[in-house]
C-alpha cells in the first residue's frame, strides 16, 4: 500500500488570496500608467509619427512622405530656429540665476523683515504666464508704456520707443519677462541649501583669515555644487520649451525674430494648417530636448550615489 500525503495549506478554506507586494504595488500605479498614456503617450507618438506623413489640418487625408519633411525643416529655418531658441533659453536661464542667487545670500544673511521680502519676492513666481505677458506688454508699449515714460522723464529718451518691434530689443524684452517670473523659485532653492551651509566652516575660515569672497568660492559654492547644478539643469529644460510669454508678447515677431521650437511647431500647425512640417519640427525639438533630459537625469543619479 503507497502512503498519500497531502500537502497543508497556509491559507484557509474560503479566504480571499492576498496580493503580494509587487502585485500590490502595481495595481496602484495602473491607474497613473493609463492616464500617462492616454493624455501624454498616445498624443506624443501620434505627433512624432506625422513627422513623416503629408497632412493637413483642414483637408482630409494623409501621404506617407518619408523623411522629406525633416529634409524641407532642415532647408528651411531650422538652424536660425534652434539658434533663437538657444538664446532665449540662455539668457532666461542665467539671468534669473544670478539674481536668484544674489537675493538667497542677501536673505540668508539675517537682515531684518527677511520674511515680508521673501513673501515680496515670490510674488512674480505666483503670477500667471499669460498675466505676466500682459504686465510686461504694458511696460514696453510703444505708445503708453511705463518704460518709454520713465526714460523720458528722466532725459534718456527725447522719443518714445517701440521696443518689442526692434528684434535685438524683442529678444530682450521677452527674457527680462521670463527672467522676472523665473528669479522666484530659483531665489527659494538656493536660499534652502544656503541653510544647510556649515557655520561653523565659515567661523572657522574667518579665524583662519578668510575673507568674504574668499569664503562663498571656498565653502558655499561647493556646498552648493549639486543643488546649483539641479536648479540649472531643470531651468534649461523648462525654457527650451517655453511658450506662453513669447507667443503672447511678440507672436515670435518682429520678422520672426523671437521664434522658437514651440512657437514654431504652434503657428505651423495652427496657423499654417501643416501638421507633417510641423510634426518633423517637433520631433527634431524633441530629440534635442532629450539631451538635457538624459544630462539631467544622469546628473540627478550621480549626486544620489554620493
Amino acid at each position: 500500500m503507497v502512503a498519500v500525503t497531502h500537502s497543508t495549506s497556509n491559507r484557509t478554506a474560503g479566504e480571499p488570496r492576498r496580493l503580494g507586494d509587487g502585485a500590490f504595488a502595481l495595481v496602484l500605479t495602473l491607474p497613473g500608467f493609463a492616464l500617462l498614456a492616454a493624455v501624454v503617450l498616445y498624443p506624443l507618438i501620434a505627433a512624432l509619427v506625422t513627422a513623416f506623413f503629408e497632412q493637413s489640418l483642414v483637408l482630409p487625408g494623409r501621404e506617407f512622405v518619408g523623411f522629406d519633411n525633416l529634409r524641407d525643416v532642415f532647408q528651411d529655418d531650422f538652424w536660425q530656429l534652434l539658434r533663437q531658441t538657444l538664446v532665449f533659453t540662455a539668457g532666461s536661464t542665467i539671468l534669473p540665476f544670478v539674481i536668484g542667487f544674489g537675493l538667497a545670500l542677501a536673505l540668508n544673511t539675517g537682515i531684518r523683515g527677511q520674511r515680508v521680502f521673501r513673501g515680496l519676492l515670490l510674488v512674480p513666481w505666483l503670477v500667471p504666464g499669460v498675466v505676466v505677458s500682459f504686465l510686461w506688454m504694458w511696460i514696453f508699449n510703444a505708445n503708453y508704456g511705463v518704460l518709454n515714460g520713465v526714460l523720458e522723464n528722466i532725459g534718456l529718451l527725447d522719443s518714445p520707443q517701440a521696443w518689442l518691434a526692434d528684434p535685438g530689443q524683442a529678444s530682450a524684452a521677452v527674457i527680462i519677462a521670463k527672467t522676472w517670473q523665473s528669479f522666484p523659485w530659483i531665489m527659494v532653492m538656493l536660499l534652502a541649501a544656503l541653510q544647510t551651509v556649515p557655520v561653523e566652516l565659515h567661523e572657522a575660515a574667518e579665524v583662519d583669515g578668510a575673507g568674504a569672497v574668499r569664503r562663498f568660492f571656498a565653502i558655499t559654492v561647493p556646498h552648493l555644487k549639486g543643488i546649483i547644478g539641479i536648479v540649472l539643469l531643470l531651468e534649461l529644460i523648462w525654457n527650451f520649451q517655453h511658450f506662453d510669454i513669447i507667443y503672447v508678447m511678440t507672436g515670435g515677431g518682429p520678422a520672426g525674430s523671437t521664434q522658437t521650437f514651440a512657437t514654431a511647431v504652434y503657428e505651423t500647425a495652427f496657423k499654417g494648417f501643416d501638421l507633417g512640417h510641423a510634426g518633423a519640427i517637433g520631433l527634431l525639438w524633441m530629440l534635442i530636448l532629450m539631451v538635457f533630459v538624459v544630462v539631467y537625469v544622469r546628473y540627478s543619479e550621480r549626486g544620489e550615489e554620493k
